[in-house]
């Protein structure tokens, strides 16, 4: 039980939550947009060819989105549509700018094969002097080397990774059972080479005065007699330092050349026709990679996965680029998010069955990047943001005032109840509640640092409802062993009786519980789920609090002479325990017993039978809160008969007088003067 608080404090201590770093670990949990307020933008959709945007594309992209806020670890998020022609977002807390430009972003993922790519700053006009490519740049290392082209150009010069130092071992590693050979694929920031790469060494650009109409049609999308003149022109003028060349947008042809930049600015592209749509991504995970060998290496990547449309347009284009070879810029396949590069890995072997893994120089967080983008990374719109605002907490802080005071109401409730009914006993029930209130308390700041979750009003709700499910345990256990406490049996054994009866009980109802709260969980949205996430976590709290801590401390208590003895302020007098079988009374999981008329003892005798756990110590002649010196009073005659209760007392009191040397009447005559 210790572990969630260590867990919290040292995460409060090494990454702890401020201004700039808001999803760091706190003692407090994180409060929703509805407690805390946040940040709400306003999208109005538009089709990428000028179409009307119908009901499906903005539900779509309703779901598209929801999924890149949840995938981005933020959580307790309200998207709706308004009017039925915006998009209305509202985001929790003050969210990274990373986590708006997810939500505004067209995203039209898209495949393409590169031609050439340059660094990302405009190139001199071309001479005669400089239309060849030198010795040392006609294999850049970001086409040849999957291993360096990761990393960024200033880090790794053309000339510290020659082309043949790296791709044999790209090529022969191996990869998971079930994927392609050729999964394996350098990815990570793009290349930049110090000059334009692609063309043959005698000339790196095409010739700026041959005519386009000259130009043979183009063979494959991999076709170089797709950069004509213009082409060239304005891959030479593009300057992707020039923050708004980096705006993206999308909307570009995917029949056609495309010249672009890389998101980082710091390489530009001349980019084929589309081969691949991101529509057809089926999934995209990041992880760590596989070693040759098939054990887990420290190396990060993204594993991906097309649909069979997709993966037969993949198989076809890797095999065409493989060809190329390692050495050719065309080996690239770039990976194009509304219209900027986000990634080119080179193809290591053919990929034949749709299933390929990107490394190079990621970490955790940039795989975890690629692979959102990837697999949210097609949506069917543009938005134009029309506004975005800081917004209060539209309950605000009374809201959660008024919700924590009902919820100190309900606990009162309860204590008081456990103290009535249990008297010490309930003082068990009062420090459960208080160990799983704890335990709660730190899993949610956990669960807000570790994962992004909140706290709304709807979770507040759900943690008042659990007060009364988790004290429902203890009196389902304690009336078990008040049960066998009236059946004559000692404290000791009616503890361990007691819960093997109730245990069957507890885990059958949170069974329900928790089902009930994950079918809630996953069938509902927005603030539902929040009541349904709070609701199965206390079960599970519960279920730990009663089995860990409630029951072994019942066992210590047993052994107490106050409690073994039956004190009558203990909740386990044998006297308040009698009368209350005469009388309805609850014992828990909506249950209530009614009153019977006969006594309903076991014959102790079950105990030599094995229902004494081995071991146990069996006292069959003192009662709880009875007299040392009591004699027993057995529970059936000679015959085996049970016998009633007004039978057992009349023995009590022959015994009780004989041991006073009395002279008591018999049985027969008790009987007969009743008659």
């Amino acid at each position: 039980m210790l572990l969630p608080f260590a867990g919290l404090a040292a995460g409060t201590y090494l990454d702890g939550r401020s201004d700039d770093n808001p999803d760091g670990a706190s003692y407090a949990p994180g409060l929703a947009l509805d407690l805390q307020g946040g940040t709400q933008i306003i999208l109005t959709p538009t089709t990428t060819d000028g179409s009307q945007v119908t009901s499906e594309n903005l539900n779509e992209a309703i779901n598209v989105i929801r999924q890149r806020i949840d995938s981005s670890g933020v959580s307790e998020a309200e998207i709706a549509s308004q009017g039925g022609g915006n998009i209305v977002v509202g985001i929790p807390g003050r969210p990274s700018q990373a986590t708006i430009d997810l939500v505004s972003t067209a995203a039209q993922m898209r495949f393409r094969p590169v031609l050439t790519y340059a660094q990302g700053i405009p190139m001199p006009e071309p001479s005669a002097e400089d239309g060849t490519a030198p010795e040392d740049g006609t294999a850049p290392e970001g086409g040849t080397a999957p291993e360096e082209e990761a990393g960024p150009a200033e880090e790794a010069p053309a000339e510290e990774a020659p082309a043949e130092e790296a791709p044999a071992d790209g090529a022969t590693q191996d990869v998971p059972e079930g994927t392609s050979p050729g999964g394996r694929s350098a990815a990570g920031p793009v290349p930049a080479p110090a000059v334009a790469a692609g063309l043959p060494a005698d000339t790196a650009t095409p010739s700026p005065t041959a005519p386009a109409e000259d130009a043979a049609p183009p063979a494959d999308p991999s076709d170089m007699a797709q950069i004509t003149p213009e082409v060239q022109a304005q891959f030479e003028a593009l300057d992707c330092t020039d923050q708004e060349n980096l705006v993206g947008g999308g909307g570009d042809d995917p029949n056609s050349v495309l010249v672009t930049c890389s998101q980082d600015g710091t390489t530009k592209f001349v980019l084929g026709p589309v081969e691949v749509e991101g529509t057809h991504i089926r999934n995209a995970t990041s992880g760590l990679m596989p070693g040759p060998n098939g054990v887990t290496t420290n190396e990060w990547g993204v594993s991906l996965e097309l649909d069979s449309t997709g993966a037969r347009q993949f198989a076809q284009t890797s095999q065409r680029l493989y060809s190329y070879g390692q050495g050719d810029p065309r080996n690239q396949f770039a990976i194009v998010l509304d219209g900027l590069v986000v990634s080119a890995p080179g193809i290591n072997t053919p990929i034949n069955d749709g299933r390929a893994q990107i490394t190079g120089s990621f970490n955790r967080d940039s795989a975890a990047t690629l692979a959102n983008q990837l697999s949210f990374g097609a949506l069917p719109l543009q938005f134009d943001v029309q506004s975005q605002q800081e917004i209060s907490a539209t309950l605000g802080s009374e809201q959660l005032r008024n919700g924590m005071l009902a919820g100190l109401i309900g606990l009162v409730l309860v204590v008081v109840y456990s103290l009535f009914q249990y008297r010490a006993l309930g003082l068990l029930t009062v420090a459960s509640l208080v160990v799983a209130g704890i335990i709660t308390y730190v899993a949610i700041s956990l669960l807000s640092w570790g994962m992004g979750y909140r706290l709304s009003l709807p979770g507040v709700a759900g943690l008042i409802v659990a007060i009364g499910f988790t004290a429902d345990s203890f009196i389902v256990y304690f009336e078990r062993i008040r049960d066998e406490l009236r059946n004559g049996r000692t404290l000791q054994f009616a503890v361990q009786r007691g819960w093997q009866r109730a245990r069957r009980t507890i885990y059958a109802a949170k069974a329900v519980n928790l089902i009930s709260a994950i079918i809630l969980y996953y069938l509902a949205v927005g603030g539902v789920q929040g009541f349904a996430f709070t609701l199965g976590l206390t079960t599970v709290i519960d279920v730990a609090v009663v089995v860990w801590f409630t029951h072994p401390v019942m066992e210590l208590i047993a052994k107490m002479r106050f409690f073994r003895d039956g004190h009558v302020a203990s909740g386990l007098s044998r006297e308040r325990l009698t009368m209350s079988a005469f009388k309805p009374r609850y014992v828990g999981a909506g249950r209530v017993a009614m009153p019977e008329p006969a006594a309903t003892a076991a014959d102790v005798n079950a105990e030599a039978e094995g229902e004494v756990p081995a071991g146990e110590p069996v006292d069959r002649s003192v009662l709880v809160g009875a007299p040392p010196s009591t004699p027993a009073v057995p529970v059936t005659d000679a015959s085996g008969r049970r016998l009633t209760i007004a039978e057992r007392r009349a023995a009590e009191r022959r015994a009780a007088a004989q041991s006073a040397g009395a002279d008591v009447p018999s049985t027969d005559g008790e009987n007969e003067e009743g008659r």
